[in-house]
C-alpha cells in the first residue's frame, strides 16, 4: 500500500503529519483556554460575568487575531530563508518581527483607554453585562506584550520546524491559564478581572519560556553581524508589506466574528451567551485546521525556497484532505454528542438547547472553512500576500455583509450563521479561482519568485 504513494508524496509526508499534529494542538490550545474561561464563568449562578467575558472578547479579537498576522508572516519569512539555507535571514527575520511585535505592543498599551471607551460605546450589552466585559478588559489588555511576542516566537519556530518548543510553549501558556483561571475565579472570586488578569499571566510564563528557548537555540557571535540588517530601509518594508496585506485579512474575518457577536447580543442575552459559546466551539476547530494551514506555510515555503515548487501542489492538496476529515470529524461529534459536549460549557439547560439547535451549521461551516485555510496558506507560503488580502474583503463585502443584514431585519439568528458561512464560501472560491488562474505560482520564474508582488 505505501508503494502505491506517489514519489512526489513520499518525500514530504512524515514532515508534514509530524508539523500538523505540533501545530494543531499548539492551536488548539488558545481556544480550549478560552473555553476554559467560559466552563469556570458558566457555572456561576450570575450568567452576567460569562456574557460580559464573551462581549469583552470581541475587542481581543480584534486586539490579538488580527495581529496574528505576526505568526503567519514570521512563518513565511523565516521557512522561505531555511529553504534557502540563509541562517542570518532566519535569525533577522526573528528580530524584525521582533520590532514590529513591541511596537505595535507599545502603541496598543498607550492608546488602551481610547480603545476600550471606542470598543464598549460600539459593543451592545445590557448594564450587568458590560460591566463584567469592563473588568475582563482591563486585566487582560497588559498581556499585549506577551501576546504579540509569543507569536513570532510560535511562527519562528514553526517556520525552524522546532516542533517540541512550538509544544512546550503553548502547554506553559494554555496550562497556566487554566490552573490560575481556577485559583482566580473558583478560589479567589474575582470572575471576570480574574479570567482576564489569569490569560494575561499565562502569556508572561509562555514568553519566558519562549526566550530562554531562543537563547539556546541561537548563535550569540552573529547578533552584532546582523543587527545592522534588522531596521534595513528596504527588507523592512517588504516586511511589513506582507505583514500588512495579511494584517488585512485578520482584520476582515475577525471583523465578521465580532459582528456576528454584536449582533447576536441585540437579540438577546440567551442569543449572546448560545451563539458566543457555539462559536467558541466552532473556533476550537479552526484552529485546529490552522494548525495545518502552518504547516502548509512552512513547506509550501521551504519548497518555494528551495526552488522545488513542484512539491507545493502535493503538499496542498494532502492538506485539504486532511483538514476536511478533521473539520468534518468534529462537527459530526458536536451534532452526535451535543448534550454531553455543551453541558462541559454550562449548567443553563435553556443556553445548552439553543446551542444544540444551531450547531447543524457547523457541517458547513467547519468543511468549507478547512478548504479556504488551505489555501490561504498555500498563498501565503508563496508570500502572496496580496491575494489572501482580496480574497478576504471579497469574503466579508459579499459573503459576510448581505446576510447579515437579512439577518438583523429579520432577527433570524441563523441566518448570523449562514453570513458566516457565505464569508467562507467567498472566500473559498476566491482563492480557488487563483488557483487556476495562477498557474506561475508553481514555478521558479513566478512573480513571487522573482521579488514581484501578486496581486
Amino acid at each position: 500500500m505505501i508503494s502505491a504513494i506517489p514519489a512526489a508524496y513520499k518525500s514530504f509526508l512524515p514532515r508534514f503529519y509530524q508539523l500538523s499534529v505540533v501545530g494543531m494542538f499548539s492551536h488548539m490550545m488558545v481556544p480550549l483556554a478560552g473555553l476554559c474561561d467560559s466552563a469556570f464563568l458558566g457555572h456561576l449562578s450570575n450568567i452576567n460575568y460569562l456574557a460580559g467575558v464573551i462581549l469583552g472578547s470581541i475587542l481581543f479579537d480584534y486586539l490579538y487575531r488580527i495581529l496574528k498576522s505576526l505568526r503567519s508572516s514570521t512563518n513565511a519569512l523565516t521557512a522561505q530563508a531555511m529553504g534557502q539555507g540563509d541562517t542570518t535571514g532566519v535569525f533577522v527575520a526573528l528580530l524584525r518581527c521582533g520590532v514590529v511585535a513591541l511596537a505595535i505592543a507599545a502603541m496598543i498599551l498607550l492608546l488602551q483607554y481610547p480603545i476600550q471607551h471606542l470598543g464598549f460605546t460600539l459593543l451592545s450589552g445590557v448594564n450587568a453585562t458590560e460591566q463584567a466585559g469592563l473588568e475582563y478588559f482591563n486585566a487582560r489588555i497588559w498581556g499585549a506584550p506577551a501576546v504579540l511576542l509569543n507569536f513570532v516566537l510560535i511562527g519562528w519556530f514553526l517556520g525552524r520546524e522546532n516542533n517540541g518548543l512550538v509544544l512546550l510553549l503553548s502547554l506553559v501558556v494554555n496550562g497556566s491559564n487554566v490552573l490560575l483561571d481556577y485559583v482566580m475565579i473558583n478560589r479567589w472570586g474575582w470572575e471576570s478581572f480574574g479570567a482576564g488578569l489569569a490569560t494575561a499571566c499565562s502569556q508572561y510564563l509562555g514568553l519566558i519560556t519562549g526566550l530562554i528557548a531562543v537563547a539556546f537555540t541561537i548563535d550569540w557571535a552573529k547578533i552584532g553581524q546582523v543587527m545592522g540588517q534588522v531596521l534595513d530601509r528596504q527588507a523592512l518594508g517588504s516586511t511589513l508589506m506582507l505583514k500588512g496585506n495579511l494584517l488585512v485579512r485578520y482584520i476582515a474575518i475577525i471583523s465578521a466574528y465580532a459582528i456576528f457577536t454584536n449582533l447576536s447580543a441585540t437579540f438577546g442575552t440567551l442569543s449572546l451567551t448560545e451563539n458566543g459559546l457555539l462559536l467558541q466551539v466552532a473556533l476550537l476547530s479552526q484552529f485546529a485546521v490552522q494548525g495545518v494551514g502552518m504547516t502548509v506555510q512552512t513547506l509550501v515555503g521551504h519548497f518555494h525556497g528551495q526552488g522545488r515548487t513542484e512539491q507545493c501542489l502535493p503538499v496542498l492538496k494532502t492538506a485539504i484532505v486532511t483538514s476536511l476529515l478533521m473539520a468534518l470529524g468534529f462537527a459530526v461529534c458536536m451534532l452526535t454528542f451535543p448534550s454531553t459536549v455543551f453541558a462541559l460549557l454550562t449548567n443553563h439547560r435553556d443556553v445548552s438547547q439553543a446551542m444544540a439547535d444551531h450547531a447543524v451549521w457547523l457541517v458547513p461551516l467547519l468543511s468549507i472553512t478547512a478548504v479556504a485555510f488551505m489555501l490561504e496558506g498555500y498563498f501565503i507560503g508563496l508570500k502572496a500576500g496580496a491575494v489572501v488580502r482580496n480574497g478576504a474583503l471579497l469574503g466579508f463585502g459579499f459573503g459576510f455583509t448581505p446576510l447579515a443584514l437579512v439577518a438583523v431585519y429579520l432577527q433570524n439568528s441563523y441566518l448570523l450563521w449562514s453570513a458566516l458561512t457565505g464569508y467562507m464560501a467567498v472566500l473559498m472560491l476566491f482563492l480557488i479561482y487563483k488557483l487556476v488562474t495562477l498557474p506561475q505560482v508553481q514555478t521558479a520564474t513566478s512573480p513571487v519568485a522573482s521579488g514581484q508582488p501578486m496581486n
